[in-house]
């Protein structure tokens, strides 16, 4: 009996030692995925995207933090990889190659987010999306031409190109309910998602991706195909996040754009949006928008007819009570404060010829409520619409 103890006793020393000994995985205090699905003439700006990320990179910005990268080269195959810093140099590691990615489905979406938790666990994530963006306008299935739709901004053929989230036909976009669940299926919260598309600074997209991100960065019009300056924010996406150096050095940036020099950028505060519907909701339940005055709200895109319009600027022409609106806009503050809200003089659209709008007013987010554009039909399905009617 003694040497049975003995030999038990010496087989869980062995087996506990054994435990003590494995690796555990190191959990960094964040993670940035740049995420960069198929579309096929954005392919070389993604490529410029990642060298400017490493440009950044090689100023030994990362102390703790890890920045993957997901990049579709094709239709049929993406490869998750890590950038590090290594003797002044940035240095790409693979991590896994997918064949065939369903980059439209919840089920893609949550498995590249578990690979990314995987390989590199954090305390906050963060998530940067690079392709062609319409804001919260629910993918077009099919492919009319043409004469039977509208064309879209990244359809028109021209010196100077913009950046759905996604490519450029429908099986290579992304609905937004579809990324809100992907990233609730990883049982993630995003301290930001950075949308590097146009026209997705947007109240609608706010309100239905509120739950999984703490804060939203992106564009309430269209932006440049060269996307974010990176090398000039990275610094401030890595680490202690800076939002308003991020929206600084946006600006500065396309304000000696030399293309041409256009830009806006809004960021959004999450945490913030439902109190603002529940202000909205006031509104709507008192006044009616006339649509004869449609053409006196500012406008952010080139579509005819109008379908971003600045949030607040529509706001304001529609409810006429003093003391709510003074509600309504110190909300908005919260949400998007003014510092938070950067804008050149014009901004720029490829839609019906290539032009410059002025920008008269700027609250650094787009609404759709008063569109009766055809694009924007569905917009009483949306969660903001029913939250606020």
């Amino acid at each position: 009996m003694k040497r049975f103890l003995f030999i038990i006793f010496i087989a869980f020393c062995i087996t506990a030692c054994h435990k003590d000994d494995e690796p555990t995985p190191s959990v960094n205090e964040q993670t940035v995925l740049l995420y960069l699905p198929w579309s096929s003439n954005l392919t070389g700006n993604f490529q410029t995207n990642i060298s400017d990320f490493e440009q950044a990179i090689k100023q030994d910005i990362l102390k703790n933090p890890r920045v993957l990268v997901l990049f579709a080269s094709s239709t049929t195959k993406a490869t998750l990889f890590e950038l590090s810093y290594e003797k002044g140099n940035s240095k790409r590691t693979t991590i896994k190659d997918y064949q065939n990615p369903a980059f439209t489905t919840t089920a893609w979406i949550t498995s590249i987010l578990d690979d990314v938790k995987n390989t590199a666990p954090a305390n906050r994530y963060a998530m940067i999306i690079g392709c062609h963006g319409m804001g919260w306008i629910p993918v077009q299935q099919g492919t009319k031409s043409f004469t039977a739709r509208q064309k879209y901004h990244f359809e028109y053929d021209g010196p100077i190109q913009t950046r759905f989230f996604g490519g450029l036909t429908s099986q290579y976009q992304t609905e937004i309910s579809t990324l809100k669940e992907g990233i609730q299926g990883a049982g993630l919260k995003m301290e930001y998602i950075l949308f590097d598309d146009c026209y997705m600074s947007n109240i609608e997209v706010a309100y239905e991706l509120k739950d999984v991100a703490s804060h939203l960065i992106g564009c309430p019009t269209e932006v440049m195909a060269y996307g974010m300056p990176y090398t000039n924010i990275a610094p401030y996406l890595i680490g202690n996040v800076n939002y308003e150096e991020i929206g600084n050095e946006f600006l500065k940036f396309y304000q000696n754009y030399t293309d041409m020099p256009c830009g806006t950028l809004g960021i959004t505060n999450c945490s913030e949006v439902e109190s603002l519907a529940g202000i909205m909701k006031e509104i709507n339940s008192r006044f009616t928008f006339d649509s004869s005055p449609t053409s006196t709200v500012q406008r952010l895109d080139g579509y005819t007819p109008t379908i971003f319009f600045d949030y607040g600027d529509y706001v304001s022409k529609l409810c006429t009570d003093p003391e709510l609106l003074i509600r309504f806009n110190n909300q908005l503050e919260r949400v998007i404060p003014s510092k938070y809200r950067k804008h050149t003089e014009y901004y720029f659209t490829t839609v019906s010829g290539s032009q410059k709008i002025k920008i008269n007013t700027f609250s650094g987010i787009t609404i759709s409520d008063p569109s009766n554009n055809s694009l924007a039909s569905t917009k009483t399905e949306t969660d903001w619409y029913k939250a606020t009617h």
